[in-house]
């Protein structure tokens, strides 16, 4: 009898050289996320004997402190435009924007200038990150959890990075462009993601749902009321307590937009605030503590402890990725728990004179936040990703809101160097009793709300090399998987596939069950759905049937 030739499953035949674009994107992921991330703090005061003097030295602080907002902005509409512009087009454009305000940064000289620089690189690097997370979610597992511990890794370092540079400068505008080399670096392995992507034959990238785009531009509308009363606290010199109650107010509301949607995106929003609005604020307090004026090692020896805290981080990312699939709301607890450990240790050690002593607290928030994350962009699609990741922008100015608070209501009064040193300590301990409170709050929170019944998440296409192929049967979805079709139906655009329990394990999905309900008009009809029999290549009349005859 004639038998069927074997073809060669698409997604099969796409992996001829993923592994090449697979590694590309993970040394831009290294390369490409602290700098992003680094745009974040404001160190203008640190330069500020070199400022001229017809300069006003206020306002061009206010002013350079634009780009954590314009970041803010940035990432959820990045995110709803992935419909129409790829990720590697969105990463390399990214990057250009970093590097043009690297450039114009050499030649700032006025307030409005130095506006237009730090909003330019504050929109690239929200497209950084928005982009990476993109390119990488459809890849091989590991290259998702890089992009957590990465992401946890840079929080942690961005205030010891955006110093570092500043060590016996001559200008001022270094704080405008600390980093040129690895901007061309990150720049040029863009540019060969670009060229590896297109030459692997565009691999389809996450799309989000017309309900998540919705989602995405919600979360846009609590950024830009922070930014605006952020900016408004710094230029009409608010007082402490108000700042304090301000701080309150945007993080639960932050809060609230994450408690919408089902049980699985309500952890990851959680989450992904709980991380934004403690680590880098904490981190940043930590270590302008520890510089070496006020009785620290200085950076010098802070670097071997955040080495240590991110090569740990990145390990028990790729661990939690590979090996704790389907427990991503306990391991994402557990996670913030570990960040809580590390504020009490940060009460403990903060002050130390050796360096060292600071890998336990640098440790335990960096691995605790990749957990964390990792744990929590499990279970998701990647519009719920993306919409968590807009709200932990968002909270980390909540966070640096709530901290400046507390420094100002600690600083008041202050006579002293002495008095100085110790107002900044004693800020730091009660900044890290008040974030440590806050996770063990949005712990209790994702406890309670995940008793609420949710509806089901989106499920994601295969990760890429080593991903077990789906088996077809008649057209069938795999298992525990509802096929929707039409935007009409459950309220999901297009064609989607909807799992109820939101496992994302491509693992679990590789055997179909016949038995599963179909909403809508199928494609592909199945055998006892319907009376209607599959369709079955008729079989050819085969050489050895007419020897037979």
């Amino acid at each position: 009898m004639a038998v069927p030739p074997i073809q060669r499953p698409p997604h099969q035949a796409r992996l001829s050289n993923s592994w090449l674009l697979d590694i590309v994107l993970g040394l831009l992921v290294v390369a490409s996320l602290p700098l992003a991330v680094v745009s974040i703090p404001n160190t203008l005061s640190v330069v500020a004997r070199l400022l001229p003097d017809d300069l006003d030295q206020a306002g061009l602080m206010r002013t350079n402190g634009l780009s954590l907002p314009a970041l803010m902005l940035t990432v959820p509409l990045v995110a709803a435009a992935l419909r129409r512009v790829p990720a590697p087009h969105l990463l390399l454009g990214g990057l250009v924007l970093v590097a043009l305000s690297e450039a114009a940064g050499g030649y700032a000289g006025s307030e409005f200038f130095v506006g237009v620089v730090r909003v330019l690189r504050g929109v690239g690097a929200g497209i950084i990150l928005t982009a990476t997370l993109a390119a990488v979610w459809h890849r091989a597992a590991v290259l998702r959890a890089l992009w957590a511990g990465m992401f946890g890794l840079s929080l942690l370092t961005a205030q010891a990075l955006a110093l570092w540079p500043l060590d016996a400068v001559s200008s001022w505008r270094v704080t405008l462009q600390p980093y040129p080399l690895v901007t061309g670096i990150a720049l040029g392995l863009a540019a060969v993601h670009l060229v590896a992507w297109t030459l692997g034959g565009r691999p389809a990238g996450p799309v989000p749902s017309v309900r998540e785009r919705g989602r995405l531009l919600l979360t846009s509308v609590p950024a830009a009321g922070i930014a605006a009363l952020a900016i408004s606290t710094a230029t009409e010199g608010w007082r402490a307590v108000p700042v304090m109650v301000l701080a309150v107010v945007a993080i639960l509301g932050l809060l609230a937009l994450a408690s919408i949607g089902s049980s699985e995106s309500r952890t990851s929003a959680y989450t992904m605030v709980a991380v934004g609005a403690v680590l880098l604020p904490s981190a940043a307090q930590v270590t302008l503590v520890e510089m070496g004026g006020l009785g620290g090692p200085g950076l010098r020896g802070l670097w071997v402890p955040y080495a240590v805290a991110g090569v740990l981080a990145i390990v028990a990312s790729v661990a939690v990725r590979l090996f704790a699939r389907g427990v991503g709301r306990r391991v994402a607890s557990l996670g913030l728990l570990a960040m809580v450990a590390g504020l009490c240790s940060v009460r403990l050690v903060v002050p130390a004179a050796d360096g060292m002593v600071l890998t336990v607290p640098f440790s335990l928030l960096a691995v605790g936040a990749a957990v964390a994350v990792t744990a929590a962009l499990q279970g998701v699609g990647a519009g719920a990703a993306m919409s968590g990741l807009s709200l932990g922008c968002a909270g980390v100015l909540a966070g640096f809101l709530l901290g400046t608070g507390v420094q100002m209501a600690m600083l008041d009064g202050v006579r002293s160097a002495q008095e100085l040193v110790d107002s900044f300590v004693g800020a730091l301990h009660w900044w890290a009793l008040a974030g440590g409170f806050l996770l063990v709050v949005i712990i209790v929170l994702a406890a309670v709300m995940a008793r609420r019944p949710g509806r089901g998440v989106l499920v994601d296409e295969p990760e890429g090399p080593g991903t077990p192929p789906d088996i077809p049967c008649a057209g069938l979805p795999p298992a525990d998987v509802l096929l929707v079709r039409g935007a009409d139906r459950a309220g999901v655009d297009g064609d989607e596939v909807v799992r109820p329990d939101g496992d994302d394990d491509p693992s679990t999905v590789a055997i179909p069950r016949v038995g599963a309900v179909m909403t809508g008009p199928v494609a592909a009809p199945v055998a006892g759905v319907g009376g209607v029999a599959p369709a079955v290549p008729p079989q050819g009349q085969s050489p050895e049937d007419a020897t037979s005859a």
